[in-house]
């Protein structure tokens, strides 16, 4: 093979954040725009939240739950532009968007031992786009979560904290969930984001940007700024443009 046809090499850009930065939608449009697949491991936590109650067993059961999510039959769907979800053959995209998963996931994501497991597969999926029969067909991943930056990936070729402000985190997840950033719609999630970033913090840290990692700020900042944002970044680090 000639220098000139030479595959480039695999880009891994890692995107952490708290709830409501925007970091998921953020991530998936880079991905697409960059042509890279898309691996959001909240929704991993998500899944593995999912299968315990639908197994039957008790999220305080800290040994059961990590029992059982070695075995998690979970297919994650890397494209940017559909990502799915699948445990056990079953389509739970949706499902695991409900409010009594987002109030029950943090009691799966502090689990040590599950986070062991999940890092593993996180680490695999991240890998695998590094080759030629994967979904970007060796071109790379974009992969966002808690703790992607510091723990899962930290020889990622970019590493980004997305943040933003309480007041703007708080108002997108009332938007989100709501569709309304009224008072009374940021007054009924203020509880589920702010203490599952309360608790998802003693275990993983996506406040304050480590070592190397590249800050972006996007309470002032609309979508198409926020992801133009990031692809700055992107092309400042490696040179790279969409």
């Amino acid at each position: 093979m000639s220098a000139h046809s030479r595959r480039p090499h695999a880009l891994v850009i890692a995107i952490d954040g708290p709830s409501g930065s925007g970091k998921s939608s953020v991530s998936r449009e880079v991905a697409a725009r960059l042509g890279l697949a898309y691996l959001d491991t909240g929704a991993m936590y998500r899944a593995a939240t999912w299968w315990c109650l639908h197994e039957g067993v008790s999220l305080t059961d800290t040994s059961a739950v990590a029992a059982l999510v070695r075995g998690l039959p979970l297919e994650m769907g890397l494209d940017p532009a559909a990502p799915s979800v699948r445990v056990d053959g079953i389509d739970i995209g949706s499902a695991i968007r409900e409010t009594a998963i987002s109030s029950a996931v943090s009691a799966v994501a502090t689990n040590l031992d599950v986070r062991a497991e999940l890092g593993r597969l996180q680490r695999e999926a991240i890998g695998a786009e590094r080759v030629p029969s994967s979904f970007s067909d060796g071109r790379g991943v974009v992969a966002e979560g808690r703790d992607i930056t510091t723990v899962i990936a930290p020889d990622a070729d970019v590493r980004i904290l997305l943040t933003a402000s309480e007041e703007a985190r708080l108002a997108r997840r009332a938007l989100d969930v709501h569709g309304t950033d009224d008072e009374a719609a940021v007054r009924a999630t203020r509880d589920q984001v702010l203490r599952r970033d309360a608790d998802d913090s003693t275990v993983a840290a996506f406040r304050v940007a480590s070592d190397g990692v590249a800050t972006v700020d996007s309470s002032e900042l609309d979508f198409e700024q926020a992801v133009q944002a990031v692809l700055d970044v992107v092309t400042e680090m490696t040179g790279r443009r969409s």
